[in-house]
């Protein structure tokens, strides 16, 4: 199946999505191995560009509840100012860590480590902190993992408990590069570390004021806008409930029940368009695989 076999909106949408990422060649070095294996649940997760939106929406949510992490993103970065570029290297560091050759992405990431060790301040509210912490990179790491695998198992296809498992002990190569030694490694772990830094999360303006820069920012093209809404509130709805009243996310923010079948289709399609020019099957065409081949295990 390609773009054009989908039919709009859902095919621009992903279309855009590929031509939005910057230009790396995850096709070389030919035959280097990836961090997580073609036959991971990683790599069958990370190729649904509807689910990592939704993802990656719910992980940003849970971040700007904590105000160290908060702080962090929204004095040091350009989301406030000039939201796309940044979004676009978020997203680009994601397809990197798990589709990229292992020497690209260890180069990557070490990168990020470098930047991270470099920003630090203090919360509004007297906390000192550094991008560095390993709290808060667990934090992150953890808010992440859970938001792209929370939104694939919702609106794509449920995943079993093993294969949620599995997706957290994939990301554990990639997280330690990182500096997150304390990640979640499946999904009890997971739920440890939410209990343990709910104490110190809270609600915060900041919040709101990402969800408004988000359904402001032409993420999609301009007759996309009411998917790519759609999909936002698709990522408030799967954050666990206590945290969304924790935030203030009432009902108003997430999905009417008639919505979330529209949301599933377009996940669904997702799944099974191949796209030759992105990561997930460049990857596959390093590794000398079909193109098609992530496409063709279900």
């Amino acid at each position: 199946m390609t773009t054009s076999d989908i039919p709009s909106p859902v095919g621009k949408i992903i279309r855009a999505h590929a031509d939005s990422l910057p230009a790396v060649d995850f096709t070389q070095p030919a035959g280097e191995a990836a961090l997580a294996a073609p036959d991971s649940v990683s790599w069958q997760v990370f190729k649904n560009p509807v689910s990592l939106f939704i993802g990656g929406t719910a992980a940003v949510l849970l971040e700007l509840a904590e105000p160290r992490v908060r702080s962090g993103v929204w004095d040091h970065t350009t989301f406030r100012t000039d939201p796309l570029p940044r979004m676009a290297r978020t997203g680009l560091a994601a397809m990197v860590t798990v589709y990229g050759a292992k020497s690209t992405a260890q180069a990557m990431i070490a990168g990020v480590g470098r930047m991270h060790a470099r920003v630090g301040g203090v919360t509004p509210a007297g906390q000192v902190y550094q991008a560095a912490d390993q709290e808060l990179l667990d934090w992150v790491q953890a808010t992440a993992s859970f938001g792209f695998l929370q939104a694939y198992h919702a609106f794509v296809r449920p995943l079993s408990l093993t294969d949620r498992d599995r997706f957290y002990a994939e990301a554990a190569p990639a997280a330690r590069l990182y500096g997150a030694l304390g990640a979640p490694t499946c999904e009890a772990a997971l739920e440890q570390q939410f209990q343990a830094m709910a104490p110190k999360l809270e609600r915060s303006q900041i919040v709101f004021d990402f969800l408004d820069i988000l359904r402001r920012t032409p993420a999609a093209p301009g007759p996309l806008r009411p998917l790519q809404a759609l999909l936002i509130r698709a990522g408030v709805e799967i954050l666990p409930p206590w945290t969304r009243d924790l935030l203030g996310l009432g009902a108003r923010y997430g999905l009417a029940p008639w919505e979330r079948p529209l949301v599933a289709m377009a996940g669904a399609a997702a799944d099974r368009l191949v796209l030759k020019s992105a990561p997930p099957a460049q990857a596959c065409t390093r590794l000398g695989l079909p193109a098609a081949y992530l496409y063709r295990r279900h």
